[in-house]
C-alpha cells in the first residue's frame, strides 16, 4: 500500500513500465552515474520516491515493473492524482487508469534502449509504437490523450534530450523563460541559447530557434568540461563530483538528502553563479557559458565577430540574470503562499474534526 505523500506544490515524475531500464535512466539523468555502470543495478523490487531540488522542485517515483495497479491495496487516487507526468513503457490499460483518475496528467512514452538499431529500423519502431498505441486507446473509447513518443538511450544525449521535453511541460514560467530568452538573443548576436539545469544537464529552456541536435550536444558537454576543470582547478572543498561532506562525514546529495553510502552522483553547483568560460571553435564560433545561479547555466553559441561586442553581452546577460532571478523570486513566493494556504486548510479541519 502506497502512503498518502506529503501534500506539497511539487510536479511528480512517475516512471512506469515492465524490465526496460527505468532505474538506469533515473541515475543517469538525475546522478551523474555513468552509463557502463548501470549494468550492475539491482532490479526494482519496491516504488522509490526521491525528491530532486533544483530550479523546480518535483519528486521522481520510479515503480519495480511487477506492480499490478490494478490491485485494490494501491489507491490510484494517490498515485495519479497530482500533477505531474507519467513516463511509461507501454502498457495502454495502466494509461486509461490513469487518466481515468487525472485528465491532467502528461503521457510520456520513452522507446528505450534505440542505440544498438539503424536510424531507419528506430523511426519505424517508433511509428509502429505510436500507431499501435493509438489504435488500441482509441478502442478504449480515449481518442484525445495528450502522449509524446521519444527514441532514448543512455548511451547518448538523447535521453536528456526527452526529460529537458518533459520537464518543459511542468514549468508554468516557460514562455517567460523562452521570451527572455529571444530577447537575449536579439539584442547579442547570439545564433543559439540554452538555459540547462547544471545538475542534471536538461535544458528547461531554449530560444524559438529550431533546436540542432549538434549544437544542442556541444553545448550539453561544455558543462561536464567546466565541471571536470574546476574539479581540478576550481576551489578546495570536500567534494568530488558532487559528494559534499558535512562536518560529521555524512554525505549531502545533490537532491539534499544526506546518507552514509557510496555511489551518488550529481554536479558540483555551490558556486555555478561565478562560472564564466569561453571556448572559441574550430568552425569560428564562440562557445559561452554563464551561471545564472547555483542551479541553472546559460550556454550559448555566436559567432567570433559578433562577440567582438562582449560589452553590450556582458550587460544584456546581467538584465537576463536579474530577469531569470525576478521570474523565480515570484514563483518562490506563490509556493509559499500555497503552502501556508493549505497548512491553515489543514489546521481547519483538525480543529472541525
Amino acid at each position: 500500500m502506497l502512503d498518502d505523500p506529503v501534500q506539497d506544490n511539487r510536479p511528480r515524475l512517475l516512471i512506469m513500465g515492465l524490465r526496460s531500464g527505468k532505474s538506469s535512466i533515473q541515475k543517469v539523468v538525475f546522478h551523474k552515474m555513468p552509463a557502463n555502470e548501470t549494468l550492475f543495478l539491482e532490479s526494482t523490487n519496491k516504488v522509490v520516491k526521491e525528491n530532486i531540488t533544483s530550479f523546480i522542485d518535483f519528486q521522481v517515483w520510479d515503480f519495480p515493473g511487477q506492480i499490478d495497479y490494478f490491485d485494490p491495496s494501491y489507491d490510484s487516487n494517490v498515485i495519479f492524482g497530482e500533477y505531474g507526468a507519467l513516463i511509461f513503457v507501454i502498457d495502454a490499460q495502466v494509461m486509461t487508469r490513469a487518466f481515468d483518475v487525472n485528465n491532467n496528467l502528461i503521457f510520456e512514452v520513452f522507446i528505450h534502449k534505440v542505440d544498438a538499431l539503424s536510424d531507419e529500423y528506430k523511426i519505424d519502431t517508433q511509428r509502429e509504437i505510436q500507431q499501435r498505441t493509438t489504435d488500441e486507446l482509441g478502442d478504449l473509447g480515449l481518442e484525445n490523450v495528450p502522449i509524446s513518443f521519444y527514441l532514448t538511450s543512455i548511451y547518448d544525449h538523447s535521453i536528456f534530450e526527452a526529460f529537458s521535453k518533459v520537464i518543459q511541460k511542468l514549468i508554468p514560467q516557460l514562455p517567460t523563460l523562452e521570451n527572455l530568452l529571444n530577447i537575449l538573443c536579439a539584442n547579442s548576436g547570439i545564433e543559439k541559447a540554452f538555459l540547462f539545469d547544471v545538475n542534471s544537464k536538461i535544458y528547461i529552456a531554449t530560444d524559438s530557434s529550431p533546436v540542432d541536435m549538434q549544437s544542442y550536444e556541444i553545448c550539453s558537454d561544455m558543462i561536464d568540461v567546466i565541471i571536470d576543470i574546476s574539479e581540478i582547478y576550481g576551489r578546495t572543498n570536500n567534494s568530488y563530483r558532487g559528494e559534499v561532506y558535512n562536518e560529521d562525514h555524512s554525505q549531502v546529495n545533490t537532491n539534499g538528502t544526506t546518507n552514509n553510502s557510496n555511489g551518488n552522483y550529481g554536479a558540483i553547483t555551490e558556486t555555478a553563479n561565478d562560472v564564466e568560460s569561453l571556448i572559441k571553435l574550430s568552425n569560428e564560433m564562440i562557445l559561452c557559458l554563464r551561471g545564472v545561479n547555483r542551479f541553472l547555466a546559460l550556454v550559448c553559441l555566436l559567432r567570433s565577430d559578433n562577440f567582438e561586442m562582449h560589452g553590450l553581452i556582458d550587460y544584456n546577460f546581467q538584465c537576463f540574470k536579474q530577469a531569470i532571478s525576478d521570474v523565480f523570486e515570484l514563483k518562490r513566493r506563490g509556493t509559499e503562499r500555497l503552502r501556508h494556504e493549505r497548512m491553515r486548510l489543514m489546521n481547519d479541519e483538525n480543529v472541525g474534526g
